[in-house]
């Protein structure tokens, strides 16, 4: 009797990024989808310990102790470390291009948090991902293009939600992102002596303006105060491949390849790596293909900046206050070289639910003065006013996150 041998799956994967098309076809398949739960394109990090959350905090270059240290948790008012909010990203950066427009490039184009409950150590994170929205719209990057919207729903071992958060992303056809030419004459900006030893003042410096145990009173808050700047660049490899360590992510050999036979039209064979198997992401790490999406140069990743955007504001608001709401849209790229300056400044204070509130406004600037993220951040902070919660760590309050039809 003979045994029939099985034969492996061959790969349609091509010599370069597809060059898939928005079509009216396409589009209205995609809006099929709406109200669909995606597959975790991970998991990647689901267990939060003291070494996954140290390493997160590296990865986004976060240097506050109450996130980091497990000598200075004990002694909070939660008694141990706990997770930076942006943590459960590292789940899986759910709200990013997975589904529908097949050969179509796709950009995170930022998130709008909902957080609930601090992530511990001992805590297991899963998360319940659904489409719920598509738009058509023009650009200037590429013309015709689409914004797609997800829900995440982040959840710990025992069903509590954690965290909710609508992530939007936005898919170009490549040939015309590159034939448009937005950024072409964009070049890599060159540091005066000057310029580099703000930047390395900024940097430095950040460890000593974080609040930490010195607790923020709602009351001593100001409308139009402004928080102490936070600097991440000038963007370097270190800083995008640091990003994919602290969230647990790297794909090789099988792996890889085996994910390219099941969706090849997200991945290519590189000649730059003899031809190697390459996610068409790989533009964050590699120039030539970040120019065939019509980027000037390597980028950032979107994830890892809306984190760098929380980092300025837990680093104000002290191990007291409690992160309630973060949004950041992307509105321009981050190339290698470029330097982020995180800003903010208070836009309202006001009690809701007999919580004390304030609204931030707070944006990403860059080296040429452009701002590349802006976006808003909400927190509670303890107040005297002894009618008030003396603990606001899990307090629900309706936030009214936009709905997306």
């Amino acid at each position: 009797m003979s045994t029939a041998i099985a034969t492996p799956p061959q790969s349609d994967v091509g010599n370069r990024p597809a060059e898939g098309l928005i079509t009216d076809e396409a589009i209205a398949a995609a809006k099929a989808m709406i109200g669909l739960h995606l597959r975790p394109e991970g998991p990647y990090l689901q267990d939060a310990t003291a070494d996954t959350l140290r390493n997160w905090c590296n990865g986004i270059g976060d240097l506050n102790p109450l996130y980091r240290e497990t000598g200075y948790g004990p002694a909070t008012r939660y008694g141990s470390i706990v997770a930076h909010p942006m943590f459960p990203m590292a789940f899986g950066w759910l709200g990013r291009t997975r589904w529908g427009l097949p050969g179509v490039h796709g950009f995170y184009a930022g998130n709008d948090w909902e957080l609930f409950r601090h992530v511990r150590p001992g805590d297991r994170i899963s998360a319940i991902e659904r489409v719920v929205g598509v738009e058509e719209k023009e650009s200037k990057f590429s013309g015709r293009l689409v914004l797609q919207y997800v829900e995440a729903c982040y959840y710990n071992q025992r069903s509590e939600l954690v965290a909710r958060a609508l992530g939007t992303c936005t898919r170009h056809e490549r040939k015309a992102a590159r034939d448009t030419g937005k950024y072409k004459d964009i070049e890599q900006h060159e540091y005066s002596e000057e310029e580099r030893d703000r930047i390395d003042e900024l940097v430095l410096d950040e460890a000593r303006k974080i609040r930490g145990a010195n607790v923020r009173y709602w009351e001593e808050v100001r409308e139009g105060e402004e928080l102490p700047t936070i600097a991440r660049g000038p963007l370097s490899l270190m800083d995008t491949m640091g990003f994919l360590v602290g969230c647990g992510r790297g794909h090789t050999h099988g792996v890889v390849l085996q994910a390219a036979v099941k969706h090849p039209g997200h991945f290519f064979r590189n000649p730059e790596a003899g031809g190697g198997v390459e996610y068409t992401g790989i533009g964050h790490h590699r120039e030539s293909v970040a120019k065939e999406v019509g980027v000037p140069g390597t980028y950032d990743y979107g994830p890892q900046r809306s984190a760098w955007m929380c980092s300025l504001v837990t680093n104000w608001m002290g191990d007291a206050g409690v992160l309630k709401r973060v949004r950041t849209e992307m509105r321009r790229f981050n190339i290698v070289g470029d330097t982020t300056f995180c800003k903010g400044k208070v836009l309202r204070k006001y009690v809701k639910d007999k919580i004390g509130l304030v609204d931030i406004e707070i944006a990403a600037v860059n080296q040429r003065g452009e701002v590349t993220t802006p976006g808003l951040a909400t927190v509670a902070l303890p107040s005297r006013d002894v009618k008030l919660p003396a603990f606001i760590d899990g307090s629900a309050v309706d936030l009214e996150l936009p709905v997306v039809r």
